[in-house]
């Protein structure tokens, strides 16, 4: 990729407002406040199965980011991908095709995160424009 955007954000999950999920099935929507070379919010919504106390289960994301980065304003999707097995985690988060709006328009990049020994939840976006 082209560019590497850096920094912060700060998550807040929600129950949903919907009906009970079915035995093993989670559901929470989120909103996030990015810092950094990306500054703006999101609003995701994840559905879950499998049981993480166990240290097996996984997840999948969509996220709707509204902001700017490296100083263009727009929109971009970003779809996650998680799974975690005795210990082991992948995680892959890409930026949706087709998804940017505004100077965003036609980003393209993977977004990677990390989380600090003090909880901190930092990020790399990879990315085209």
């Amino acid at each position: 990729m082209d560019h590497v955007a850096e920094g912060t954000f700060v998550i807040d999950f929600r129950p949903p407002q919907a009906e009970a999920e079915p035995p093993g099935l989670g559901r929470l929507e989120f909103d996030k406040t990015f810092a950094g070379d990306l500054t703006g919010t999101s609003r995701g919504a994840m559905l879950s199965a499998g049981d993480p106390s166990s240290g097996s289960a996984g997840y999948v994301v969509i996220e709707v980011v509204d902001g700017a980065l490296s100083g263009r304003h727009g929109t971009f999707a970003l779809q996650h991908s998680g799974t975690m097995h005795e210990g082991r985690q992948r995680l892959a988060i890409s930026v949706v095709p087709g998804s940017g709006t505004g100077e965003l328009a036609g980003i393209l990049g993977d977004f990677e995160l990390t989380v600090a020994d003090d909880g901190t939840h930092r990020y790399a976006l990879r990315y085209r424009l």
